[in-house]
């Protein structure tokens, strides 16, 4: 209602603009009555927001309207100056952001490395009926709303009102909407960031326990490295036994035949002490070479499973889809001695499970997310006729393919459990990853084992691009 208690219009403007977005209040002459954020003369001397205050757009800082923009004008906008042309559209056009501007120039044939300067006559002339048809497109509402998740997490990580042909097919998500689109966009996002910062600590802690466990690693292989020389020490001590007569008080060296290779060898003498002294000198030093070589060997050993069972983590936490997954991770932390339990913890609603996919013909395939749950599929839920896959020489998910009748399965069955076993694990942004697969009978685990690690000495391979498609994933 007006003052005099009539009905009257009144104009909402809501203007998305990152820290300077405002919902403002107008009467039907664009007179503000009032505004979410009031920003007087001492914030903007541009544009006050105010009542009483006449409102107007923003300022464009020159850039032109895409709608009603001609060739002539195109050309005179986007190559103005030489500068990147995803740059170039994005900067003279409102509305527009780097991935439009990256999808006319696909659409053009061009590349986002091209800079505006470049281009001949005739490529500003293709450029710009890219650009004119997407607009003819956006004039008569012909949406094909497209949603872009990043190939190793699955997280949301681009949008658009337009299907967008330079990012791989297996990336995008098509919608008939653009509101449920940005729904599961925003959704996505919160739950990836949620998933980030709860993950940080434990990514934190897990890759300080890499760090300190490599350098450990380095320090044992240098010493295993020292012990090269224990060989020689031997010889030399068996050789004085031999030749040691012939060394006299005060030498420095005794020259003498080597009978294992028939040559010459000088033998450095301490001549304070006797030849046979020098001798047991030599077996001393042999004998401790020995012991320090079979302590790095062992060391070293536990050192790689250590690192191999911290990666493996790791590559959980990846994996981890929602808080009782990363709880799983920090759990076994605990359990092999990496952290210490302290209190009695905030208890996480719900269990982390296997993923469960579902073939078209019918087979269940489960992934693991983490060790506990690798142990689990391949010794409680397998059973002998079973197929097991896994990525070959790196860490990621046991899969199991259930196979009740023990004949054998359909190829593409495979092919979709090998791409399975690529996505889950560390080389899902590879673009082919080499899985290994065998019957689950002749997978085994080593006695005193940390969870996850299986051996096997026979089995198939073969190459598969990271994906999810050819199943269903169930509840």
């Amino acid at each position: 209602m007006d003052e005099l208690g009539d009905p009257a219009e009144k104009q909402l403007y809501i203007e998305i603009m990152g820290k300077h977005s405002n919902i403002i209040f107008c009467d039907q002459e664009d007179k503000i009555i009032d505004a979410i954020k009031r920003v007087p003369f001492s914030l903007s001397s541009v544009r006050e927001v105010l009542p009483g205050r006449d409102y107007f757009i923003p300022a464009q800082e020159g850039r032109h309207n895409p709608l009603n923009s001609s060739q002539e004008e195109f050309i005179s906008a986007v190559f103005s100056s030489p500068r990147p042309l995803v740059k170039a559209i994005y900067s003279a056009y409102t509305g527009f952001s780097p991935v439009i501007a990256n999808e006319i120039l696909c659409r053009a044939g061009l590349s986002s490395a091209n800079s505006s300067a470049e281009l001949t006559e005739i490529q500003q002339i293709q450029l710009y009926g890219a650009f004119d048809r997407m607009m003819t497109d956006l004039g008569q509402e012909r949406f094909s709303p497209c949603l872009i998740r990043d190939a190793k997490s699955g997280a949301p990580r681009e949008y658009a009102a337009f299907c967008i042909s330079f990012y791989p097919k297996d990336t995008l998500v098509r919608y008939e909407s653009i509101s449920r689109l940005l729904v599961d966009y925003y959704a996505g996002r919160n739950k990836a960031t949620n998933m980030q910062q709860k993950s940080s600590d434990l990514r934190h802690l897990l890759t300080t326990l890499l760090d300190r466990n490599r350098k450990k690693e380095a320090i044992q292989k240098k010493q295993l490295k020292d012990t090269e020389k224990m060989d020689l020490y031997r010889i030399r001590g068996e050789l004085l036994h031999t030749y040691g007569c012939s060394a006299r008080p005060g030498d420095r060296s005794l020259t003498c035949v080597n009978y294992y290779d028939n040559k010459e060898i000088v033998i450095p003498l301490d001549p304070l002490l006797s030849a046979q002294e020098n001798a047991a000198r030599c077996f001393a030093r042999y004998e401790k070479l020995k012991r320090t070589k079979e302590a790095s060997l062992r060391l070293i050993e536990e050192t790689s499973l250590a690192i191999a069972h911290l990666e493996s983590m790791l590559t959980a936490l990846d994996l981890a889809e929602n808080s009782a997954d990363l709880e799983a991770v920090h759990q076994e932390m605990i359990r092999y001695g990496y952290i210490k339990k302290r209190g009695n913890g905030k208890k996480i609603q719900g269990k982390s499970k296997p993923l469960h996919y579902v073939t078209e013909d019918g087979y269940d395939i489960y992934v693991g997310k983490n060790n506990e749950q690798n142990d689990y599929l391949t010794f409680k839920v397998a059973t002998g006729n079973d197929w097991w896959f896994h990525a070959k020489k790196i860490h990621g998910s046991h899969v199991i393919v259930k196979n009740p009748a023990g004949g054998e399965m359909p190829d593409q069955v495979y092919e979709i459990a090998a791409s399975l076993a690529a996505y889950y694990s560390q080389g899902r942004e590879s673009g082919s990853v080499e899985v290994d697969y065998l019957q689950k009978k002749k997978v085994k685990k080593p006695a005193g084992a940390v969870a996850g690690f299986v051996v096997y000495y026979s089995n198939y391979s073969l190459l598969a691009r990271p994906s999810t498609e050819g199943a269903r994933l169930v509840d």
